[in-house]
């Protein structure tokens, strides 16, 4: 069986090695694949199987549709590489998988929402696992919010990442293997050094590699992206942060807010809307303003910014047409 095992481990370093040569990073890939495997090595199976694979499919089960079939389809995607020198590779069937639902809308908030989330901050309690954990939460909701940051960059940063003096955050390697500088607006630069003095203090390390939100669970560590959500999920109850239809938002939530924030703020102040995009989706660390055009949902507030500017600029001639 350990002979299997290693097989098995095998294939997947080299599938691994052989997407990353492409540049792929498939670090979240390879969790879901080593998970595969260890499900097989306590089946005692020889190989990948249909009752393997389904067997592996239940430790998930809990997911949503579109998280279950992403993973199922990892999975297929190595069977589909392994068939190309083993003809009779198990492959599962993706019309068994479940069927991909439309993602839910964002939930769009502005300054008020957020001030309230910094509100309830105060009301949080430090504890010997988590003894930052207010300064934690108001510096994540300051970012995520006035940078538009991604919750995996939020969590890599590192204290040699900030430039205190500057205002800067680097962000390392992200995605589509993006790295960027993301100067920040002058309050959260005051926030950062606001929290930096509070992490200064011991327990705490101070190397350039230590993570900037970090914990004293189960030893010095960074926080984990379940418990920063959880934090983050506690604050929008605690503000009543939600949509019209009554839905709580999402952490990514922040990110689209932020790009509309952008966005109705060109409008109102009269920026050249169209040549800011391509700032932008720099700015977001997207390879192309196709990405950042998903975030950029119409709501009400720019349907009436935009119809006012429309107004301003040609107004008279359609005032004039009706004369």
């Amino acid at each position: 069986m350990k002979q299997i095992t290693y097989r098995l481990d095998s294939l997947i370093d080299h599938y691994l090695q052989r997407q990353r040569a492409l540049g792929r990073g498939y670090q979240g890939e390879e969790r879901m694949l080593r998970s595969l495997s260890q499900c097989l090595q306590k089946r005692h199976s020889e190989d990948l199987d249909q009752a393997g694979f389904d067997d592996w499919c239940q430790s998930f089960v809990h997911l949503t549709a579109n998280v279950r079939r992403h993973r199922q389809r990892v999975a297929r995607n190595f069977c589909l590489y392994r068939r190309r020198t083993e003809q009779n590779c198990f492959v599962p069937d993706i019309n068994r998988f479940p069927r991909p639902a439309p993602y839910g809308a964002p939930v769009i908030f502005g300054a008020a929402e957020v001030s309230r989330m910094l509100k309830a901050t105060e009301q949080l309690k430090p504890s010997p696992g988590s003894p930052l954990r207010p300064d934690v939460m108001r510096l994540a909701v300051v970012l995520l919010y006035t940078a538009g940051l991604r919750r995996g960059e939020l969590l890599r940063l590192t204290l040699g990442d900030v430039d205190r003096r500057c205002g800067v955050l680097r962000i390392v390697e992200s995605k589509f293997h993006k790295s960027r500088f993301v100067p920040l607006s002058t309050d959260a630069r005051q926030e950062v050094r606001r929290y930096l003095k509070q992490r200064s203090k011991p327990p705490f390390p101070l190397t350039a590699d230590s993570p900037l939100l970090c914990n004293h669970s189960r030893g010095l560590r960074g926080y984990t992206g379940t418990g920063l959500s959880r934090g983050i999920h506690a604050l929008f109850q605690a503000s009543n942060t939600r949509s019209s239809d009554g839905r709580r938002p999402r952490v990514h939530d922040f990110r689209h807010s932020f790009a509309i924030q952008a966005l109705l703020r060109w409008y109102r102040e009269g920026a050249d809307v169209q040549s800011s995009l391509p700032k932008l989706a720099m700015y977001m660390g997207h390879v192309s303003i196709v990405s950042t055009a998903y975030y950029l949902k119409w709501i009400p507030e720019i349907t009436e910014a935009a119809s006012q500017r429309f107004e301003s600029h040609f107004g008279h001639l359609l005032e004039g047409d009706l004369i």
